[in-house]
């Protein structure tokens, strides 16, 4: 494998700083953490696409000789805000004046680091503790939507159809919670990402009211290594989200896209092998984005935008992706106007991919 082939498959931000301060070479992680292609990023200055907040730390930056190693800085990125980010610097080996620049997003990130979900563990018991008083109801919902359906056909059947289904997945769901609880290990088989997104998408148009929701699914996906309920609940939240996130806009839009991201691999995992997480789930909206003040923060417990809301959704989202050996985290497009949440899933050891058609 080729140095270059090498360079972009890292998960991280790497820039290539030819003498003057110019952008030699950026890997795609860097396109992405920057919000430009790198055609654009080609030949201009680093100072004008990402200023660092630190007046030391910018100033040792101008020496293609320093080795720099800073953590927690600020940087302001053209066209996107303040990102929070580890950064690397080091001088190029044999290449006088050249720098390669390593660049980390920590902030706005769901937390890959071991001890991030600890604070949420007590407050994600609660449905074990509320699951008696849930699931009497729930079966009465069940109840009622079979008899209803009994006396409906067509496009109203499929309708109660939907609610018993969803009424089962929940019950499940609160099963699994409960399992949760006590620290046990959920059930993971190989899955259809893009089977879990209709099904999801199907609830949400169903609620009526819902946004224009575009897919762009990668058809050539294999199977994911998950949980099939837990995968519906997951794209319920986010979907749910992005729809309120949206609703005041005159266009309100939710794009789903999936596609083979390789490079990003989680190191600790129950065998100490590393986990590779090759497959991106991203949910994205055009509303206009989360209050800069709550954006290190909307994966904990009671943080939420909402005024009705609890603030659990979210912290419930990242505890089950953490059980699939996967992560999420979130970021926002300032010059396109979107915001978006990325979850990064396994992939099942069966070569078998998706069949897009048979998602529908």
């Amino acid at each position: 494998m080729d140095a270059q082939r090498q360079l972009s498959s890292l998960p991280l931000a790497v820039i290539l700083v030819a003498p003057g301060g110019v952008i030699n070479t950026a890997n795609p992680a860097a396109e992405q953490f920057l919000g430009q292609s790198l055609r654009r990023l080609l030949g201009r200055r680093l100072g004008d696409v990402i200023t660092f907040a630190e007046p030391l730390l910018a100033d040792r930056l101008v020496d293609p000789d320093a080795n720099i190693s800073a953590r927690g800085t600020d940087v302001m990125v053209s066209g996107q805000g303040t990102r929070r980010i580890d950064v690397i610097a080091a001088p190029l080996v044999d290449r006088a004046g050249w720098q390669v620049l390593t660049l980390l997003d920590i902030g706005g990130a769901e937390a890959i680091r071991s001890d991030s979900a600890r604070g949420e563990e007590g407050v994600l018991r609660a449905p074990a503790i509320l699951a008696h008083e849930i699931k009497n109801p729930l079966a009465g919902i069940r109840g009622a939507a079979q008899l209803l359906g009994r006396k409906l056909d067509g496009s109203d059947r499929t309708l109660t159809t939907l609610i018993a289904e969803e009424v089962d997945r929940i019950a499940k769901l609160i099963d699994q919670m409960q399992t949760l609880s006590r620290q046990t290990a959920p059930e993971l088989a190989p899955c259809n990402l893009h089977e879990a997104v209709r099904r999801a998408r199907a609830v949400i148009e169903a609620g009526g009211n819902a946004p224009q929701i575009v897919e762009e699914f990668d058809p050539s996906l294999p199977l994911v290594l998950g949980n099939a309920d837990a995968l519906v609940q997951v794209l319920l939240n986010l979907m749910a989200n992005a729809g309120d996130a949206c609703r005041e806009r005159e266009r309100p839009a939710i794009a789903i896209r999936t596609r083979f991201a390789s490079g990003l691999q989680l190191h600790p995992s129950a065998d100490g092998r590393p986990v590779r997480l090759p497959i991106e789930l991203r949910v994205s909206d055009n509303g206009p984005g989360i209050d800069p003040d709550l954006r290190d923060h909307v994966f904990e417990p009671f943080v939420t935008t909402k005024k009705s809301g609890q603030g659990l959704g979210l912290a419930l989202v990242r505890r089950l992706i953490r059980d699939m050996n996967g992560r999420i985290s979130h970021d926002r497009d300032e010059a396109g106007g979107v915001t978006h949440f990325r979850v990064h899933l396994p992939m099942a050891e069966s070569p078998r991919r998706i069949n897009t058609e048979q998602a529908a």
